[in-house]
């Protein structure tokens, strides 16, 4: 199903109205539970949460990667653990299949993420280890099968999934990319268990715990792409990521902005509002500007990613997109709490929660790949490219 240009821009107020709505209602007591309750799973089936982002042949919409992007930016203006689900929904929970599983299991699963009858987890990450090609699980081939034995940690999303990405070393003696193999694997699957971890500092709600796996054997109609691809599928689903999170700091960022110009308006001292003042005018316009060139990067992403998924600068922009996104967010963030004041510090303020939003948007300063990861895949591609960009006309 295709939307006309109004039912799309109808339906970005839809999601605004959700997040901002029933989302943010339920979130005070997710606060507490630190789990999302049957609700938000309904709501989001409802509102078309798992479906709005999937090619039409799967039961989508058919959506471009920038209106994509622009629903993104809408429902990142809720509760920040919703924000990870939700973001996590619309790109790498179907898109990695889509990308790299076989036409077997495309033809078997595709066409069940667009009411959440299946979701997934993406394990790369290892305690003993990185997100790259310093990976310690192994899968050693046995026959028509895989044995894996190893562990992940910082996974998200394994309280509610039934499949899992997992990475691991199927090539041990090479120094090279090939290294690591992708598999798709079921969470029902022998072997398979989940290691519990702390709540998180904010976005609460979204499931974080380690992966274990101990003589996990897995058929071989479950890898992604071929033996030895792993590396390339990881990365190259990371950076389709990262421009997701740019984007999710995008929407975060400017409703953070609209409730700092409101409060603003409000606050009085000395017969003034304070929004008069230069030093808040001036506050005001740095968030305003940051905001704008961080919305223009994102959306030049998606255009680009139109052209082409695997364009020659796909990778870089999309760190870049991340990077400008965690300085954006971080410094409006501060920004509206100075302006709030010490009211901003509180958990209840009738404004919206700014408490929770200073909290929440830490967490993306990490997810897919810390600044200092985004500066190193940057650099790489910068020289390689001759410290030169591409623009589509």
């Amino acid at each position: 199903m295709k939307l006309s240009e109004k039912q799309f821009q109808d339906y970005l107020l839809q999601i605004r109205a959700l997040a901002e709505g029933p989302f943010d209602e339920m979130q005070k007591e997710i606060e507490v539970t630190n789990k999302f309750p049957a609700e938000f799973y309904d709501l989001a089936i409802k509102n078309d949460l798992y479906r709005f982002s999937l090619p039409e042949k799967y039961g989508g919409w058919g959506m471009s990667e920038l209106e994509i992007l622009k629903v993104q930016e809408e429902f990142s203006r809720g509760p920040g653990g919703m924000r990870m689900h939700l973001h996590y929904a619309a790109d790498m929970n179907w898109r990695i299949l889509d990308d790299y599983g076989s036409d077997e299991l495309k033809a078997e699963y595709m066409d069940k993420f667009q009411d959440k009858t299946i979701f997934t987890c993406f394990a790369l990450t290892e305690e003993t280890g990185g997100t790259g090609a310093d990976l310690h699980t192994t899968a050693v081939r046995d026959g028509d099968d895989y044995i894996l034995n190893g562990e992940k940690w910082l996974i998200s999303h394994t309280d509610c999934c039934e499949f899992a990405y997992v990475f691991a070393v199927t090539n041990p003696d090479s120094d090279k990319d090939d290294r690591l193999s992708g598999f798709f694997v079921p969470v029902d699957t022998p072997g398979y268990e989940v290691v519990p971890m702390p709540h998180m500092m904010g976005c609460r709600g979204a499931g974080h715990t380690g992966l274990k796996f101990t003589n996990m054997r897995l058929n071989k109609k479950y890898l992604l792409g071929k033996e030895g691809q792993g590396l390339e599928i990881a990365l190259h689903s990371l950076s389709v990521s990262r421009a997701h999170i740019a984007v999710s700091n995008l929407g975060m960022a400017q409703r953070m902005l609209e409730i700092s110009i409101k409060r603003a308006q409000d606050r009085v001292t000395f017969g003034k509002p304070i929004i008069s003042r230069q030093a808040i005018k001036m506050k005001i316009a740095e968030m305003s500007t940051w905001i704008h060139a961080l919305r223009t990067m994102v959306y030049d992403f998606g255009k680009d990613y139109d052209n082409d998924p695997h364009g020659e600068y796909i990778e870089e922009k999309a760190a870049m997109c991340k990077l400008f996104s965690i300085e954006t967010v971080k410094m409006v963030s501060d920004e509206m709490l100075e302006i709030f004041g010490g009211v901003g510090y509180f958990e209840d303020n009738p404004y919206g929660p700014v408490e929770r939003l200073y909290r929440d948007c830490r967490a993306m300063f990490l997810e897919e790949g810390a600044p200092t990861v985004q500066r190193i895949t940057i650099a790489r591609n910068t020289v390689k490219h001759g410290g030169t960009l591409k623009y589509l006309d």
